[in-house]
C-alpha cells in the first residue's frame, strides 16, 4: 500500500501529549524497519478547541508557531530515536479524528496515542483513538504509554 508514490507512508497523529510523542516514536522505527517515511499530522480546530499544546479556546492562536512547536518536537524526537527516517509535518485545521482518517488515506498504517490531550485520563482508550481504530481506511496502531520506547515494531527489544 505504497501512499503518495513516495514509498511507504506511516501516519502518525501527534497533539503535544506524551502519548503522542510515544505513537511517533514508535512510528519512527517502524517506518525505519519497512524502509517508509513518516507523516505527523497535528490538528487544530477554533474556536471550540486547539488539537496543538494550547488552551481549550485560544483567540490568539498562532499557526506559524504551533508548527514551528511541532517541528522543533519531530526533530527532538528523531534525533532522539537516532534515526535518518524522513519525517513531513503537516498542520491541519479540523476536528484531529477526521483529520486523521483523511490523511490515512493511502497509508501503510496509522499510528495514535492511546490517549490525548483530553480531560479524561482515566479512560482507557481516548475519543480520537477509538475513532480511528473504528474507521481508519488501513491499520491502526495504538501506542499504550509506556511502550513507545521499549518495545521495537520489528518484534526484538529496542
Amino acid at each position: 500500500m505504497a501512499g503518495t508514490g513516495l514509498g511507504l507512508r506511516v501516519v502518525v497523529g501527534i497533539d503535544g501529549s506524551e502519548p503522542s510523542y510515544e505513537a511517533l516514536r514508535w512510528a519512527v522505527r517502524y517506518a525505519a524497519v519497512i524502509g517508509g517515511h513518516v507523516d505527523a499530522v497535528a490538528a487544530y480546530d477554533l474556536p471550540g478547541g486547539v488539537g496543538w499544546s494550547a488552551p481549550a479556546v485560544d483567540a490568539d492562536f498562532d499557526a506559524a508557531h504551533a508548527r514551528s512547536k511541532m517541528r522543533e518536537e519531530l526533530r527532538t524526537v528523531a534525533r532522539e530515536a537516532r534515526s535518518d527516517v524522513r519525517m513531513e509535518d503537516r498542520l491541519v485545521r479540523g476536528r484531529p479524528a477526521e483529520v486523521l482518517l483523511a490523511a490515512a488515506e493511502g497509508a501503510e498504517v496509522l499510528v495514535v496515542g492511546s490517549r490525548g490531550r483530553g480531560g479524561f485520563a482515566g479512560l482507557t482508550l481516548g475519543s480520537v483513538s477509538q475513532q480511528c481504530a473504528r474507521h481508519a481506511p488501513c491499520p491502526v496502531v495504538i501506542v499504550r504509554r509506556g511502550t513507545g520506547t521499549g518495545a521495537d515494531p520489528a518484534g526484538e527489544p529496542a
